[in-house]
């Protein structure tokens, strides 16, 4: 069989790429040019990105793996896993988890958006979403070339839509609101997705970044997983709890996350990460073995967190934002009641940089998200510009 020019050059003309919309974050350019004009330089609070050392414990660990001549395992050494396991039931409350059902990823975001892909879902499935959310749900399921809906509860979809879903993305504590789920929210929406068949993810990256009432250092509980019996039911079936160190351990560089919960799941994500050639780097894999074992700096990191956080709140409420929620993580929700770019644009006047509240969803409108992820020299010098209008 012959293949024609003309079908060739039809071939040809098909852009190669997938069909996904402009990076979000290229929009704040003109603000951070703005901002970086302010006569003692910018505050930029617009990401998370962590900006202390990564502890020296994890990073003699980094270095005693690196000579790692073979190649890793994809489902993680042994004592990785059952790390994880460990860490769960002494920080979670989660015992009895089996090592075989834990996964090390390269990072948490790439297994955000590519979880709807593993798992196998395409055209006429939904993947759901919280309202105000993380871009990357939306873009894992575009990319898997599913439906995202936005919805804070399987009870705001139709029947019709309710049909359709096969992953429901929780994100508790939440990025950006801090929103914190306790174990009867969490577990109605189990029940809620187990009824219609489908997977329900937790990414729950800040359950350590508790403040208030989900403090324990200050007499609060922890933050609960969606794979706490009382949520679970005393089973894992169709759920999958996503973690990273990245900010309690200052690892972001590194890309040092993991997975666990349903074993079935987990073990075709195994497979299927190995076909891809998806692998933590051994080194990394011994530097969460150890960070996972070690709590003393994930105290030490939480409370530099909790004192920039009490030196920004009377702050932002001094410049006229309202801060709701963030009971939990690395962020303020601020509103000043405004356009969300109109409050971008008089902080960066003040030399601050936020995050638009519109990146993370229509419901975002009219809010910033600030981060608490400066050094404490820049979280200072962004308070007092708010406090002293300078």
């Amino acid at each position: 069989m012959t293949t024609s020019s003309a079908a060739i050059q039809q071939d040809a003309s098909r852009p190669f790429g997938l069909a996904l919309p402009d990076y979000p974050w290229d929009a704040m350019a003109p603000y951070l040019k703005l901002a970086s004009g302010h006569p003692d330089g910018v505050v930029n609070l617009s990401i998370g990105t962590p900006v202390d050392a990564t502890p020296e414990v994890l990073r003699q660990a980094l270095a005693g793996a690196a000579n790692a001549p073979g190649y890793p395992t994809t489902h993680g050494t042994t004592a990785l896993r059952q790390a994880v396991v460990d860490w769960f039931e002494r920080r979670r409350g989660v015992a009895g988890l089996d090592p075989q059902a834990v996964l090390p990823t390269v990072g948490s975001k790439e297994l955000v958006a590519w979880l709807p892909l593993l798992l196998g879902l395409g055209a006429g499935d939904v993947v759901v979403r919280p309202t105000v959310a993380y871009p990357t749900y939306d873009m894992g399921a575009v990319i898997a070339g599913a439906t995202p809906v936005a919805a804070d509860s399987l009870d705001e979809l139709d029947e019709q839509t309710r049909s359709r879903v096969r992953l429901v993305w929780v994100n508790s504590p939440a990025n950006p609101t801090g929103i914190v789920r306790n174990t009867d929210q969490l577990r109605i929406l189990v029940d809620a997705a187990r009824a219609l068949g489908a997977v329900v993810a937790s990414d729950e990256c800040y359950a350590e970044l508790g403040w208030g009432p989900w403090d324990p250092d200050r007499g609060g509980q922890p933050v609960p997983s969606v794979l706490d019996p009382q949520v679970s039911g005393g089973t894992n079936e169709l759920l999958l709890a996503v973690y990273s160190l990245s900010k309690q351990s200052n690892l972001a560089g590194y890309r040092a996350a993991f997975a666990a919960g349903d074993p079935d799941l987990i073990a075709n994500l195994v497979n299927s990460r190995k076909h891809a050639g998806m692998i933590v780097p051994y080194p990394v894999q011994e530097a969460m073995r150890v960070a996972l074992g070690e709590d003393s700096h994930v105290r030490a990191q939480k409370d530099r967190y909790r004192a920039r956080r009490e030196l920004l709140l009377p702050a932002l409420r001094a410049f006229g934002l309202e801060v709701q929620h963030s009971e939990a993580g690395l962020y303020l929700w601020c509103t000043a009641g405004e356009d969300t770019w109109a409050t971008v644009q008089r902080l960066a006047e003040r030399g601050i940089l936020a995050g638009p509240g519109v990146f993370y969803g229509d419901a975002g409108n009219g809010y910033v998200r600030v981060a608490l992820t400066g050094s404490d020299e820049r979280i200072a010098a962004a308070a007092h510009r708010l406090s002293a209008g300078v």
